[in-house]
């Protein structure tokens, strides 16, 4: 080893399970610290390990660049990054990496673009690539082009392409963390009297003015505000710069999605009964040094949310922090809307819908301390913050806290292991809570604290099932011009749904129809052959989606454009068949032409905010029916909702899952919960086949235990 180094090891986010030996100059940085490193013909981003270097390795290569001085990667979570890599089989270095946001350990970015050459010999492959790239504007990066293809690798086709001419490759460097600024005009010397603004300004009348103007706003204010929109020329700040009496500064400007939103009401609730034992036993358990942690297993509607604010008061008033999880990303706004309402700018946000600016800003003020409260989705349990008093992992349930890409970690038993290190309170919340939740609580291992009633006294809603195998039997009635009927004859929407959605259109009141799938039909199959279009990759039905006119796999996400002729037999003798949220979207407007309507699904809510712009429409009153998929069965509380409708309950009651059972249980049970919510009442309706499956039965009678 050269004088003067020192061997470190670095985890890099490659799919290898070692680490790697480098040489630094001088000490070696803490464990956690982003270095920038040479390994094989390409510059990567690694982290510092506490590893200790194999001393018998003779020649290493010496890293580039140590990217910072402070650890982006504290030291609690390098420990859990660790357990995490052990426990999922993962890497460490793509541990790490899901750890932090992605603008610290970017490198560059591979870009593909058409040059409008046409012909030659290509493979399948290539003209799927060709034909995907044809379908977009301007240039494409290739890890999008490659998920959205689904076929794994599309190295090959893409250095053939570019060899043949049909394409271009760039890399691009992807922009450095940045903090954003702003140019701002602040006073250093105050005038106390007329007689010092006198002697400052003389005659300078426009100094005054805009002096003046400064010290009304606080002493500080943006420069492109004084200038463009106060009519304050350059040559008057000059001047008042030169005289001593104020400075211009480039300040941070905090890249907040959430500033100017509406809040929450603030106001205080006096907790019921039940919920002042659970803050009790919670609040005593936060001066433990090691508590269990607790399932706060609550009825819809019974106030789990101000259990969890209240528990965060207490936190924040012993100095420590608290992260808050939540499921879906939609759920996000609602969420940040009530704890801002309570604490106000001590609530930073994390998930994956902000910008890279946005998130890297939160993360930022987090790391600093600025902010004690992380919420977010799932990655939000990584929030740099020390002191953790409390972890909240709501609907402690739900399937989206598990991830399907490497580390394929489970963000609530990361979120149990990252209490337990900083002897944190963990509270996992659920009205209908997994079963090894369930099963931890009844053998001792978690503690189990119960709501059992809803707040404020109010009953949950009455649920009644609709078998849809008499329904086929049944004549068509005066509502059959409603009544729509798919071609294998199984009703969309039964005469009594459409009777209670009728009723509430007229008494102004909402309806939540809930359907678990996504596009227009299930799947696309020959008449003259039989042949169902399936994904070449999972081996899957792909999904018929009308509106972009392409059949989609919802697993890979490989697509194609939907076909006209059987791909087996030729036959153009084409039928749509099984049903999704578009079909029932189209099926709905049609009964219902005077209702407002509105989808709710991956497909709806790809924009950034457009979960939200949705969910305040149905809060204003300006949507009369919200269809959706699950993301409409969690957390969403609009008193104005009476009934809820399950268009078909066993869509996935036999999918080749051993939780399938369970899964539409909890989804039946929390979707049954949107209702019934104020003083209006609340009624469900489920359709399904099954009525007297035991999922469905404790669903209608509202029983977990005898489900579980």
């Amino acid at each position: 080893m050269i004088e003067g180094r020192t061997r470190v090891e670095v985890a890099l986010p490659l799919p290898i399970y070692r680490t790697f030996s480098y040489e630094v100059h001088g000490e070696a940085p803490l464990p956690g610290t982003r270095v920038l490193v040479p390994f094989r013909r390409q510059e990567l981003i690694g982290w510092i390990t506490a590893d200790r270097p194999d001393p018998d390795v003779q020649k290493v290569k010496a890293v580039l660049d140590v990217l910072e001085d402070v650890p982006s990667v504290t030291p609690d979570l390098m420990e859990l990054c660790g357990w995490m890599a052990e426990y999922y089989v993962a890497p460490l270095g793509i541990a790490i990496r899901t750890s932090i946001p992605a603008v610290l350990s970017d490198v560059s970015r591979d870009y593909l673009s058409l040059t409008g050459f046409q012909g030659g010999d290509l493979s399948n492959r290539e003209k799927r690539l060709l034909e995907w790239l044809s379908e977009r504007k301007g240039p494409q990066r290739v890890k999008t082009t490659r998920n959205n293809l689904g076929i794994g690798s599309i190295w090959p086709e893409v250095r053939s392409l570019v060899a043949s001419g049909h394409i271009t490759h760039e890399t691009v460097s992807p922009p450095s963390p940045s903090v954003k600024t702003r140019r701002v005009v602040r006073i250093v010397r105050s005038l106390e009297n007329l007689l010092e603004r006198d002697q400052a300004f003389g005659r300078g009348g426009r100094q005054r003015e805009a002096f003046g103007f400064i010290e009304a706003a606080g002493n500080s204010v943006e420069l492109a505000r004084l200038t463009k929109e106060e009519g304050f020329s350059r040559g008057v700040v000059t001047a008042l710069t030169k005289k001593g009496l104020v400075e211009v500064v480039d300040e941070e400007e905090i890249r907040d999605p959430f500033a100017g939103a509406p809040q929450g009401q603030s106001r205080r609730h006096t907790p019921t009964a039940a919920q002042q034992t659970a803050l009790d036993a919670l609040i005593e358990a936060l001066d433990e040094r090691d508590p269990k942690p607790f399932l706060l297993q609550g009825v819809t509607g019974s106030g789990k949310t101000l259990v969890y604010i209240e528990l965060l008061r207490e936190a924040l008033k012993r100095g420590q922090t608290a992260i808050v999880l939540v499921p879906e990303i939609a759920l996000t706004p609602q969420t940040v809307s009530r704890f801002r309402a309570h604490f106000g700018d001590e609530v930073a946000v994390l998930h994956s819908g902000l910008s890279s600016g946005e998130r890297y800003d939160a993360w930022r003020m987090l790391r600093r301390g600025e902010r004690r409260i992380a919420v977010g989705a799932r990655s939000a349990l990584f929030a740099p913050i020390e002191n953790i008093g409390v972890i909240v992992v709501d609907e402690e349930h739900d399937s989206s806290y598990k991830q399907s890409e490497a580390p394929r970690y489970h963000a609530r038993d990361l979120a149990v292991m990252r209490a337990r290190a900083h002897g944190a309170v963990c509270v996992l919340g659920s009205a209908t809570p997994s079963l090894e939740t369930w099963h931890n609580s009844s053998v001792g291992k978690f503690s189990r604290i119960v709501l059992p009633e809803r707040a404020g006294g109010g009953r949950l809603p009455l649920v009644q099932v609709i078998d849809l195998r008499a329904e086929r039997k049944k004549e068509k009635s005066e509502y059959g011009a409603k009544v729509r009927k798919l071609a294998r004859g199984s009703a969309v929407l039964t005469e009594d749904l459409v009777e209670a959605i009728d009723l509430r259109i007229a008494r102004s009141e909402q309806v939540i129809l809930l359907l678990n799938r996504r596009g227009y039909s299930s799947f696309v199959q020959c008449r003259e052959c039989g042949e169902v279009e399936q994904c070449e990759n999972c081996s899957v039905s792909l999904t018929y989606h009308r509106v972009t006119q392409r059949i989609v796999c919802h697993h890979c996400r490989f697509e194609a454009v939907a076909p006209s002729r059987c791909t087996r037999c030729g036959s153009t003798d084409i039928s749509f068949r099984g049903l999704g949220t578009e079909q029932v979207e189209q099926i709905t407007a049609e009964a219902f032409p005077e209702a407002r309507i509105a989808r709710m699904d991956v497909d709806t809510t790809s924009g950034k905010w457009a979960h939200q712009r949705i969910l305040e429409r149905v809060g204003r009153g300006e949507i009369d029916i919200l269809l959706g998929t699950q993301m409409i069965a969690k957390g969403l509380d609009f008193p104005r909702v009476t009934l809820v409708g399950v268009v078909n309950a066993d869509t996935g009651m036999h999918l080749p899952d051993f939780r399938a059972s369970e899964r539409t249980f909890q989804l039946l049970s929390q979707v049954a919960g949107r209702a019934g919510r104020s003083e209006l009442g609340g009624e469900v309706l489920i359709q399904t086949s099954l009525p007297e499956h035991y999922a469905i039965r404790a669903a209608v009678s509202h029983d977990f235990e005898s489900f579980a």
